[in-house]
């Protein structure tokens, strides 16, 4: 799935679309998208200007809108706006730098009238970056 088919899911816009494209995905149930990590991203200007680091926060998010991606693709779900409502046990253990290449692997554990959980992982190459828990809300 590439960012244009993307962007026909999920509402985020640039600069706040973290993913580029989306492989392996199972609706309701599982994806596996891709960030390229551009050093032109604007956060890299404030974060740091000398060693600049791709923000922890930022990588979740990514993450999240892969989530967003996995439930948004169900037609149970399709056209409703997933909210980001939790998260649980991050864990930020690599840095993620400019030109790294970050991919993003979502897997739904819970989903009941709209409301779930997913358990979410970010690596550059086979190292893993960022792990965590996350919740939402569809409507």
């Amino acid at each position: 799935m590439t960012k244009e088919q993307i962007k026909k899911i999920i509402p985020h816009r640039e600069p706040f679309l973290l993913i580029d494209e989306i492989n392996d995905l199972i609706p309701a149930k599982s994806a596996t998208g891709k960030l390229y990590v551009r050093p032109d991203f604007d956060f890299f200007k404030g974060h740091f200007p000398q060693k600049p680091v791709m923000p922890g926060v930022l990588i979740v998010e990514s993450l999240a809108q892969v989530g967003a991606v996995v439930l948004l693709s169900d037609k149970n779900y399709s056209g409703k706006i997933a909210y980001f409502t939790g998260i649980k046990n991050a864990k930020m253990r690599r840095q993620v730098l400019p030109g790294d290449h970050l991919i993003l692997k979502v897997e739904l554990t819970r989903l009941k009238l709209g409301f779930g959980l997913g358990n979410a992982q970010a690596y550059v190459g086979d190292e893993l970056a960022v792990s965590c828990e996350i919740s939402f809300a569809a409507q």
